[in-house]
């Protein structure tokens, strides 16, 4: 974070939950080639319904002790994130079929100014005002990213559907900021995954969609991203225990950087506007986090944060400083002392 000091006016301190949030950023970026490849031979909603039933299994298998006690109240906040997921992921998905990925990124980033903004209006929490620029920024930024062909289009199917699926997007940032402080991050990450699996299969009939012919190449990417996205999620759920939901709405929008960089990698040529872009989102990140000293001399803390688990509803395994697998869907000894190892037409695939 960027805080006042005593010193200075401010100072550059990220939090271990903000490098861990840049981290599953980033590897949420680089998987969009394989997300896209895997398109190619499977149909959206079963690929994201067993790339999430695969995260589910991998999560039980790694912290099945800490399942133990599980509430229905964290079942109803797991399966409530887990439909955000599967109506995010598989909206996205269904509009990639039809539209480009530019324009993808550019309708799905829509969902960086709804963030603060159903925030304000469902919670009354309004936020502060270095972040609603951070905001702009990253806005701004991801529109240069999705290039000038981005900002020409007609309302279409695909179009709409990614409009829509916006909504659950924000909603799943937002979901997960106000659950994060309340019940066990374990067991609600295990419940959440396989809710996202299950409510994405669901839909298949009603999409019209059938298990496509065996291939690896919907099996092993299906598999390899469950993996991911067991560690993605629970890192979220870990992370926002402390980082606002618009803040770490920001440092998402840094997802289609980090495509920008694999692509790269990968022999694809960033044009000069993707880089001016990536350069807005930056900023936006940095800018979100300065907290101006007040008059009184306190500094002015992000606009909303999940409430402290209270002793009923939280476990030792929910204690970052004191439990052996702190966090679903990560490496115990990522869990344990709380640091950080660190999908997606260039936004969420």
């Amino acid at each position: 974070m960027l805080h006042g000091t005593s010193r200075g006016p401010l100072r550059l301190s990220l939090s271990r939950q903000e490098l861990a949030l840049i981290g599953i950023t980033a590897i949420w970026g680089s998987t969009f080639l394989v997300v896209r490849e895997a398109m190619t031979v499977s149909g959206p909603f079963f690929f994201v319904g067993l790339r999430f039933l695969s995260a589910g299994v991998i999560s039980v298998l790694v912290f099945h002790r800490a399942l133990r006690g599980l509430s229905w109240k964290e079942v109803g906040a797991g399966a409530a994130i887990g439909l955000s997921i599967c109506l995010g992921y598989g909206g996205q998905t269904v509009g990639l079929q039809t539209i480009s990925s530019s324009m993808s990124a550019f309708i799905t980033a829509l969902y960086v100014p709804l963030v603060p903004l159903i925030q304000w209006a469902v919670f009354r929490r309004a936020p502060k005002a270095m972040t609603w620029i951070g905001v702009g920024l990253a806005f701004v930024g991801l529109v240069l990213i999705a290039g000038p062909s981005a900002l020409s289009f007609s309302l279409g199917p695909g179009e709409i559907v990614t409009m829509i699926a916006t909504i659950p997007i924000a909603a799943e940032v937002i979901l997960i900021g106000l659950f994060a402080g309340r019940y066990d991050v374990v067991r609600v990450t295990v419940v959440q995954l396989f809710a996202a699996g299950l409510f994405s299969l669901s839909l298949m009939p009603a999409t019209g969609e059938t298990v496509p012919e065996f291939s690896w190449l919907w099996l092993v990417p299906a598999v390899g991203l469950g993996a991911a996205s067991c560690l993605i999620q629970a890192t979220m759920n870990w992370a926002q225990k402390s980082v606002s939901p618009t803040n770490a709405t920001i440092i998402y929008a840094g997802e289609p950087v980090w495509g920008g960089v694999v692509g790269r990698i990968a022999g694809e040529r960033l044009p000069a506007l993707a880089l001016l872009g990536a350069a807005f989102i930056v900023v936006g990140v940095i800018v979100s986090d300065l907290k101006p000293k007040r008059r009184d001399g306190t500094i002015e803390e992000d606009d909303f944060r999940g409430e402290p688990a209270s002793a009923s509803s939280a476990t030792p395994a929910a204690e970052p400083a004191t439990a052996a697998p702190a966090e679903a869907g990560r490496r115990p000894s990522v869990l344990g002392d709380g640091t950080s190892e660190s999908d997606a037409a260039p936004a969420r695939p």
